[in-house]
């Protein structure tokens, strides 16, 4: 067994419980998730809800009421919360029943963070009787609290688990009776005088718990590379600040001219051509240009933070293997035909998908609801990120008309980022579903969404209108996660996927690759995806549609795609689409009818993910 350590960042309470909840149901692995939370307390099973001095609303915190030992307890920036997901020995006596033993359980993760409070410069930590949890100078006449502790164990696999105070805001305590104690101090390593970073701590705790969890049992270094920082909602690329949608890059991967596009195909597409729409029989380079050639500034910083500081020229030729060709047959013509006839919108055309004609040729398309531009700017992204326009109330029966007009037995629906309404556009999801099976019942639906700001509401009017299958895609690695998407989050992807999986519903998540991964990171993504039960998985090669996107980092050889559908099949996921021209919703149809259950997950070779 394996011990998979992440960090993931600042994530919402809910979003990482709903993760823990997932990776304790259904990862073959066990887990130590290192993290911060927004502002937030949280009620233990047995917490006197006097001890909650001051309404959370009023000083912006969440209220939270668990399934965890402990009474009520502060989280918030500046505080690591470590949440362990790992299988214990039976408590000795007990083999028959499988029960761990919690009070030994408990002492060993006291012992792991006074070790590491010791690492870092703090040797006076320790256990005060009766008291669970960390203390400082626990023999004195002032103990003061720096580390709770709240778990719970089932089948014998651990849930919940330490918050630790490096540097957070201390008022926070004052609104509250922390841990229902209240006469004891709660203090931090700021206040305990030492200038001890969220990274220092986050690697002496991870150093400590691979040794405490590890053992022999696989390579468990923590690669600080892997990292996922805090995200903002503000913090958008220069794609949607008034810098243009930049110039199209060919098929040959020449930047196209202004009068060699193609005319938008509405007066509010602002669309650039997709890749391969204007096409040349041999490689242009333009004078001086350079894989950073019309990347905006913030974007750059960005991949620099992460470690991207090249990638291929622009003018670079594509590969053969990555060349689409060319054809409108009668299928083509027929259903752009059935499209513009009831004013809908592709993501094919959108999102300039190189499998266009060959999906279309089949009579397969990929309807893009809520509107044609989205609230978020990811770098990757030929749509729209124009100011959003109202929603139109009868998108849902067109769509649902074209379906039954092209008598389709698989529809697939997906929808711009719509961070402007209040449910993300969960509710066009709903109705657009509803409307296709009012038509044509037996037509199976899978959808495609973005994150709807993990909102638990907004992704419960999804899940309840039960599509067939439940897409949403990570995109890209962790560390790559903040140049990639700065609006969306890693964790916050696997929650939408693990709380899909709760409900019941078919999972499916995809990858684009090139964009300045490793191989090893595209598998310990995979490990991720398989660890809350996803079910289909896609990876496809990153195309660069205009020169205001993030430059192509490399072209992934075709074996190499095969080498992650064998991974990723091999960790237990029953379906890998995988190939360089392979998109969300290349061979949906065909993917969703082979999503089996798999058989047992093989082990992934030591440092692997």
């Amino acid at each position: 067994m394996t011990l998979r350590v992440r960090w993931l960042g600042r994530v919402p309470y809910r979003e990482a419980w709903a993760l823990q909840r997932a990776l304790h149901t259904t990862s073959p692995d066990d887990h130590l998730l290192l993290l911060e939370h927004p502002h937030v307390y949280t009620l233990g099973v047995r917490a006197d809800m006097r001890h909650v001095l001051v309404p959370p609303a009023e000083v912006d915190a969440d209220l939270v009421r668990t399934d965890r030992g402990g009474d009520v307890t502060y989280h918030g920036p500046g505080q690591l919360v470590g949440y362990p997901i790992v299988s214990l020995p039976a408590k000795r006596g007990d083999d028959r029943y499988g029960m761990a033993d919690t009070v030994a359980y408990v002492r060993s993760v006291e012992q792991l963070l006074i070790d590491a409070l010791a690492d870092v410069g703090l040797p006076n930590a320790g256990r005060l009787r009766d008291y669970p949890g960390v203390w400082v100078d626990p023999d004195s006449d002032d103990p003061r609290k720096i580390a709770a502790i709240g778990v719970r164990l089932t089948r014998g696999r651990s849930m919940h688990g330490f918050a630790l105070n490096v540097a957070p805001d201390m008022r926070y305590w004052g609104y509250i009776v922390p841990c229902g104690i209240p006469d004891k101090r709660v203090t931090s390593l700021a206040d305990e005088g030492l200038d001890v970073s969220m990274q220092q701590f986050t690697d002496a705790v991870a150093a400590r718990a691979a040794t405490l969890w590890g053992g022999l049992r696989g390579e468990h270094a923590v690669d600080r590379r892997d990292v996922v920082w805090r995200h903002r909602p503000d913090d958008l690329s220069a794609f949607s600040r008034g810098e243009g949608a930049g110039q199209a890059i060919s098929a040959t991967g020449r930047v196209v001219p202004e009068r060699a596009r193609p005319a938008a195909s509405g007066p509010s597409r602002g669309r650039s051509p997709a890749p391969g729409e204007a096409s040349s029989s041999s490689a242009h380079r333009s004078s001086g240009s350079t894989p950073g050639d019309g990347v905006p500034v913030r974007m750059k910083g960005r991949l620099a933070q992460a470690g991207v500081t090249d990638g291929l020229e622009i003018s670079s030729r594509k590969p053969e293997w990555l060349r689409s060709s060319f054809r409108t047959d009668a299928s083509y013509l027929r259903l752009k035909h059935t499209m513009r006839d009831l004013g809908l919108v592709t993501v094919c055309e959108e999102a300039g998908c190189p499998n266009i004609y060959e999906c279309w040729s089949d009579g397969t398309a990929t309807f893009m609801i809520n509107g044609e531009r989205c609230t978020r700017a990811c770098g990757f992204c030929l749509v729209d990120t124009r100011h959003p326009q109202p929603l139109d109330a009868g998108e849902p029966e067109r769509v649902a008309e074209a379906v039954e007009r092209m008598g389709l037995g698989f529809a697939v629906i997906t929808a711009v980022a719509r961070d402007d309404l209040a449910d993300g556009g969960a509710s066009g999801f709903a109705a657009t579903i509803a409307a296709i099976r009012r038509r044509t019942r037996d037509v199976q639906v899978e959808v495609l969404i973005p994150d709807c700001k993990g909102d638990e509401d907004a992704l419960g009017t999804i899940f309840d209108a039960r599509p067939d299958v439940l897409n949403h895609n990570m995109e890209t690695v962790p560390r790559l996660q903040r140049a990639v998407r700065p609006s969306a989050g890693y964790a916050r992807s696997l929650a939408v996927l693990a709380r899909a999986k709760e409900a019941g519903l078919v999972t499916k998540s995809g990858l684009i690759v090139g964009m300045g991964e490793t191989d090893d990171e595209v598998l310990s993504t995979l490990a991720d995806l398989r660890a809350v039960g996803i079910d289909i998985v896609t990876i496809g090669q990153y195309l660069r549609p205009t020169t205001h996107h993030l430059p192509v980092a490399r072209w992934v050889e075709p074996a190499t795609f095969d080498a992650y559908k064998a991974a990723g099949e091999a960790m237990g996921i029953p379906h890998v689409e995988s190939s360089p021209l392979t998109r969300s919703s290349y061979h949906a149809r065909q993917a969703a009818g082979s999503t089996a259950p798999a058989p047992s997950p093989q082990a992934v070779a030591p440092g692997s993910a």
